[in-house]
């Protein structure tokens, strides 16, 4: 049975030092019954509450880290469903490299991995790892391709070869770098699980079925080593999607430890619609990393944006910092508008004044990611607030012009706005964002 938060303040020392990064031992408490917490982080825990509590307060999905300053992370989930509560670690791509590809193509694709991003409301989102297959059979040429991706790109390498010395000597070259071994089986386990111990790195093992899967984790559990990953061997997008739910549900409803690990998938179908769609399944429904075959940033594009929506945490809206914003290159007399700091609000607001062909200050307050209606009925978005941050942002010694442009939604706290800004001018904007490019042609032309 589970502990609640107040069975396990008792056996906490209660010292309420904050070591463990919580306010008070309660607190902490809380986090671990809430599987939010390990016990390892206080550091006066007795003897006899790692005894009671140590199995008890890991989380349902095993923490692995990815990187040499573990940059990366995946597991540490603890619902079936984002609006239960969040989804916390986001599923990382990696792009496959075959070692049998000329040097050339290589260093191309290693190139395009390390400078790819995509901005998306604020974010910068890039590829995380890079995947080496040993096609060649050649231990040297496998290595080398390891090292020449290592040292191009610093992003974790995935070794993945069915030869156990070429996984040893490129895991060598790569030793500290937190990447990873791939795949173990139950004929391999013991030798591939010394040299990711010896060299730093996780251990992806794999097996025909989820009983098979579970009885190789617990062996090298057994065995003092917990750093794994796990490759389930299906053959359809039904089947997976289906192993992948049981695996989850199994570790987050019944503390199934044997399948509480992140996975990672390989997906080559050699048809790109079915891999894309084989990706973002993979993203929606519990994937740990996704191997492409190559890379291609149109199929980026689509996966990265659906994968930033479903790991946003729903209760917590995207939001920019409150500050004036430039829009092109303003100058002192340029048009000044305002709107809330909800990221989506910001970025379709902004992108329409700069539709428009102007250069614009945009004034964004605190409004905690709300929309504009939304953040007006909450008390955040009116006269008097937005004079506030105008006047705490020191703005008005940046500028000459004494106009700006409110929402059209929010037209009744122009009166307001005034009063609390003397000297300014309050221009009611459109409703829409859209009616933007328009309405700034209009009062703003020449």
């Amino acid at each position: 049975m589970a502990l609640t938060g107040l069975q396990i303040q008792k056996l906490l020392p209660k010292t309420n030092c904050k070591e463990c990064g919580s306010n008070t031992c309660l607190a902490f408490a809380m986090r671990l019954a809430s599987k939010k917490a390990n016990l390892s982080e206080c550091p006066y825990a007795s003897e006899e509450a790692k005894q009671i509590l140590g199995a008890a307060s890991e989380p349902p999905i095993k923490t692995v880290y990815f990187g040499q300053d573990k940059e990366f992370r995946l597991g540490d989930e603890t619902v079936l469903y984002r609006h239960e509560k969040t989804f916390v670690n986001r599923t990382l791509f990696s792009i496959n490299i075959d070692d049998t590809q000329d040097a050339q193509s290589i260093n191309n694709t290693l190139n395009s991995i390390s400078n790819y991003k995509l901005e998306r409301v604020g974010e910068t989102l890039t590829i995380e790892m890079v995947s080496v297959t040993n096609k060649s059979n050649d231990i040297d040429t496998f290595e080398d391709v390891v090292k020449n991706v290592w040292s191009k790109t610093r992003k974790p390498v995935i070794m993945r070869s069915a030869n156990i010395e070429a996984l040893k000597k490129a895991a060598e070259a790569v030793k500290g770098s937190s990447g990873v071994i791939a795949s173990a089986n139950h004929d391999n386990w013991k030798e591939l699980k010394e040299i990711a111990v010896q060299n730093g790195h996780v251990l992806a093992i794999t097996a025909p079925n989820l009983d098979e899967i579970a009885a190789l984790t617990e062996k090298i559990r057994n065995d003092g080593f917990d750093n794994l990953l796990v490759n389930f061997q299906t053959s359809s997008l039904a089947e997976h999607f289906q192993t992948n739910t049981i695996a989850r549900r199994m570790a987050i409803k019944n503390n199934y430890k044997p399948l509480g690990y992140a996975s990672i998938k390989y997906i080559d179908s050699g048809d790109f619609l079915e891999d894309t769609v084989m990706a973002l399944t993979e993203i929606s429904k519990y994937g740990g990393i996704c191997v492409l075959p190559e890379f291609n940033p149109a199929q980026l594009v689509s996966l990265m944006t659906l994968r930033l929506n479903i790991f946003t945490d729903p209760q917590k809206p995207i939001q920019v910092d409150p500050k004036p914003y430039p829009v092109g290159e303003p100058d002192k007399k340029s048009p000044v508008f305002v709107t809330t700091n909800f990221s989506l609000t910001y970025f379709i607001v902004s992108g329409e004044i700069e539709n428009s062909g102007i250069s614009a200050w945009l004034i964004v307050p605190q409004c905690e990611g709300m929309s504009v209606l939304t953040a007006w009925a909450a008390g955040k978005f009116s006269g008097a607030s937005i004079a506030k941050a105008i006047k705490e942002m020191n703005f008005e010694d940046q500028v000459e012009t004494r106009e700006i442009v409110i929402p059209g939604y929010v037209s009744q706290i122009s009166g307001e706005l005034e009063e609390n800004l003397p000297g300014w001018k309050v221009l009611v904007g459109p409703q829409e964002a859209a009616d933007l490019e328009s309405f700034i042609k209009l009062k703003f032309a020449g």
